[in-house]
């Protein structure tokens, strides 16, 4: 490889980095041609995009991006493939259901909303992470449940003035 085609190798990487705030690193070594098959169709269903990268060229552009990768660029050793998401526990998730069946991938590090995660140990940590559209989810629900209560306290008090009184002042 030519030192312009690192470049350039370099600047996607980088690029591919900036524009992902979900971005897992994971050795697939030692998966068999039919398994490293079914694990990249697991990924294009799951939305992850999966390739494989030379370590130091993916450290040069874990340099030159302005996002703050903290430890995860020590675990560059050995094979070494990136996943990017646009759900933060999507990788996790893909590569929990995926291991039932194989022993590979292991979770190298990630790098999900500005966090920095070192070594397979954090994996059911990475797969309970919330996404924004499930957190917003929540919270609507929370929000949503004591007006359904007040209300259907109204409504269970009568419509006279005593009884919506009534039923506010056990509500407290």
């Amino acid at each position: 490889m030519t030192r312009e085609e690192k470049a350039t190798v370099i600047e996607d990487l980088t690029a591919q980095l900036a524009e992902n705030s979900t971005i897992y690193l994971a050795d697939i070594s030692g998966l068999d041609a039919m398994n490293t098959s079914d694990l990249r169709r697991a990924c294009y269903k799951a939305n992850v995009k999966l390739s494989v990268v030379k370590n130091t060229l993916l450290a040069k552009a874990m340099e030159a991006s302005d996002k703050e990768f903290g430890e995860l660029p020590e675990v560059l050793k050995g094979n070494t493939s990136l996943m990017f998401a646009e759900v933060g526990n999507a990788p996790a998730k893909l590569i929990k259901t995926f291991r039932k069946k194989a022993d590979k991938p292991l979770l190298k590090g990630a790098f999900v909303e500005e966090a920095v995660y070192i070594g397979d140990e954090n994996l059911d940590t990475l797969v309970s992470i919330k996404s924004k559209e499930e957190m917003i989810g929540e919270i609507i629900t929370l929000l949503q449940s004591p007006a359904k209560n007040v209300i259907s306290g109204l409504k269970s008090g009568g419509s006279k003035l005593s009884g919506i009184l009534k039923t506010l002042s056990e509500k407290e």
